[in-house]
């Protein structure tokens, strides 16, 4: 049987061969996401910068630790603060008297050359001893890498699992449509005595034997591409300087065997549909489709788009803000895409009776995609994947980011914002204006008896003039009573006006008890808490706002040292990188998939064609119809992958109108328009130059 599914694959090897690059390339970035995830869980040890040349660093406390209950126990829960504490100026006169003290800027640390053992003795409990690779937690932003390389894992993960499904999708779609076109091989070998499972056994020995090859390529593909993946990561300063690729071999062993996974399950809904051509049945079928969609297809397809929708729905009454995250809007599509894609057969012969032909060129081209619903669909269901992907990435990260400018315009009445690391506040507020500056601290709470939440907020130094500048979504109490005893909260709080929230300061100090003053509306996230500066030590002056005062206004805050904010134009630059590198997958895929698919589906036409042309039909009127029916396949595919954005993107907009924040819904059509463009030139091309060298 081998030997026979070699021979074929030499003697067909066209047909093939777009399966072949799809899922040698599959495996290539598969191998390649897979040796960068690898690099993003083994980190080198940073060296201290700070306190290099010092054996011994002494730090205030840099976390607040809390006793929660867990059952019927109480457990020690920390979260870190936003600075360390400073240390003590009594220890600091007890280290200077004993030993040489070096202080590198700030209060918060200071470098002593003594023994550890005697440092921790003399300390106590009243500070951190930190020694050896320890010393790095004094530098400044510590986490820096551990942020970046979190956020690596979830590109580089998000990217894989792209990856692995549109592979999956493209290799299944092709081994189905290859299988569907030798309907009459079939029907010859169940003539000569091949019995259902040795048709079986041949296709999915040619899978085995495909997908060991392509996987045995990607894998090479994946050694080249991950040092250059590494390099564009770092310059594009997505990844620290140091982030290299290699090492780990794992990668390689889950890329490979992924890639024969996928080979072998792709063709085993086909093998099963080639068992079961019976020994005359092939000879006798006509050229019409029939029993396109299977029961098993149908009801997977369904299911999936209900549980597409389901979840949409779901996650919209239950937790409306996990729409707005990349994580979310970039997953759950798939149940739709999938789902759609499964019962395209479906929709593509109603689809292709919409169409309004003029003459005979456009009643052939709607009457030959109705009945060849299978080649139809072929081609539809890889542009419906990527037209769909560029509409729900694009069109739901672009929303989000329309929704917080709005948000951002619509809370504040002032004419005048300035903003900045190092803002100076004026000395005293020109006539007639109103200042409001403001600062970014954080609080901690605990939440009943399981976490201590970490709550970024924003310091409030004039009240007065907050209430009177911010125009912030109340939806119970007044912002005019915020004072040194209360505090302004969010719906995600669970508080109502007059209760109290035992609250503890960016600095740990606390509990204080304050009282909830209003309550806003959760928004986009970026809500409150807000709090005055009596509850936020050490928080920087970073915004005013400002009105009224005219010129000398404008001229006092061009004096603070601060900027206008810039308007912001898109998503985060990891966003959009993250964004471009999943629909170039599916783009590259389906420009794959439909060349193979086309190539195929033209190539076996032969007869057809040649019936046309003795009917009477010129060569360039059988082009026409031959390149119309890829376009038009191509325009049913665009318009299913529409449906799911509108989909997605209806159920994006319902979810910020329950978070009270503006529905300001974006549809990426440039982004969308250029898909569709590329599948259709390619579909062009890839159906007009078989047909050209058939029509000679």
């Amino acid at each position: 049987m081998l030997t026979v599914a070699l021979s074929g694959l030499r003697d067909r090897w066209a047909s093939f061969l777009g399966g072949f690059v799809a899922l040698a390339l599959g495996v290539g970035l598969l191998a390649t996401m897979g040796l960068g995830l690898s690099a993003t869980f083994h980190a080198p040890e940073r060296s201290p910068q700070r306190f290099a040349s010092s054996p011994v660093v002494v730090q205030g406390r840099d976390r607040l630790t809390l006793d929660v209950r867990r059952g019927p126990e109480t457990v020690p829960v920390a979260q870190r603060l936003d600075r360390p504490q400073p240390v003590d100026k009594e220890l600091v006169r007890e280290l200077r008297a004993r030993w040489t003290v070096t202080a590198a800027g700030g209060p918060d640390a200071l470098g002593v050359d003594a023994p550890a053992a005697e440092v921790r003795a003399l300390v106590g409990d009243r500070a951190q001893v930190l020694t050896g690779d320890e010393r790095v937690r004094a530098d400044p932003d510590p986490e820096r890498d551990a942020r970046a390389l979190v956020s690596l894992n979830a590109l580089l993960g998000t990217s894989g699992g792209v990856t692995a499904f549109v592979s999956v999708f493209v290799v299944a779609s092709t081994f189905a449509f290859a299988v569907a076109l030798r309907r009459r091989e079939f029907g010859l070998l169940r003539t000569a005595g091949a019995t259902p499972g040795q048709i079986r056994r041949l296709l999915l020995a040619e899978a085995a034997a495909l997908g060991v090859l392509a996987s045995a390529a990607g894998c090479a593909l994946g050694a080249l591409g991950a040092p250059l993946l590494a390099r564009t990561l770092v310059d594009g300063g997505l990844a620290p300087a140091w982030f290299t690729i290699g090492g780990p071999s794992w990668p390689f062993h889950a890329a490979f065997w992924t890639g024969v996974t996928v080979a072998l399950a792709g063709a085993v809904a086909a093998s099963r549909r080639a068992g079961k051509v019976g020994p005359t049945a092939a000879l006798r079928e006509a050229d019409v489709d029939a029993d396109v969609l299977p029961l098993g297809r149908a009801v997977l397809g369904a299911g999936l788009v209900l549980a597409g929708l389901g979840l949409l729905a779901w996650t919209c009454a239950t937790d409306p803000s996990a729409l707005l995250k990349r994580k979310t809007y970039t997953t759950l599509p798939m149940l739709l895409i999938t789902g759609v894609a499964l019962l395209s057969p479906l929709l593509v012969r109603p689809a292709a009776r919409l169409l309004r032909a003029r003459g005979a060129v456009g009643t052939l081209v709607r009457e030959n995609s109705a009945a060849a619903v299978r080649r139809t669909a072929a081609v539809a269901a890889p542009v419906l994947v990527t037209v769909a992907l560029a509409g729900t990435l694009f069109g739901s990260a672009t929303s989000v980011t329309r929704a917080k400018e709005a948000e951002a315009r619509e809370q504040t009445t002032a004419q005048y914002v300035v903003s900045g690391a190092d803002l100076r506040p004026p000395a005293a507020a020109p006539a007639g204006a109103v200042l409001s500056p403001t600062g970014a601290t954080s609080v901690f709470v605990r939440d009943g008896d399981e976490a201590v939440v970490k709550y970024g907020a924003r310091a409030v130094a004039d009240p007065a003039a907050f209430a009177e500048l911010a125009r912030l979504p109340v939806t119970a109490g007044d912002l005019r009573d915020l004072d040194d005893r209360s505090i302004v909260v969010n719906e995600e709080f669970q508080r109502r006006v007059g209760e109290t929230v035992d609250v503890w300061r960016a600095d740990g100090s606390g509990p204080v008890r304050l009282r909830v003053a209003a309550v806003l509306a959760l928004g986009t996230g970026d809500n409150g808490p807000y709090v005055t500066r009596a509850n936020a030590p050490g928080a920087t002056l970073d915004r005013i706002d400002a009105r009224g005062g005219g010129a000398a206004t404008a001229r006092a805050l061009e004096a603070s040292g601060g900027t206008a904010p810039a308007r912001a134009v898109g998503s985060s630059r990891e966003t959009r990188l993250g964004m471009v590198l999943v629909l170039g997958i599916a783009l590259v895929y389906t420009v794959i998939g439909l060349a193979n698919t086309l190539l195929m589906a033209t190539s076996v036409r032969g007869g057809e064609l040649a019936s046309l042309r003795l009917a009477g039909a010129t060569r360039t009127q059988i082009l026409r119809v031959v390149t119309g029916e890829a376009t038009l396949a191509v325009a049913i595919g665009t318009a299913l992958g529409l449906a799911v954005t509108a989909m997605v993107l209806g159920t994006l907009g319902a979810a910020l109108a329950t978070l009270s924040a503006p529905v300001t819904l974006a549809l990426p059509w440039g982004t969308v328009g250029a898909a569709a463009g590329v599948c259709g030139a390619v579909a062009i091309a890839a159906s007009a130059v078989p047909a050209w060298r058939l029509t000679r």
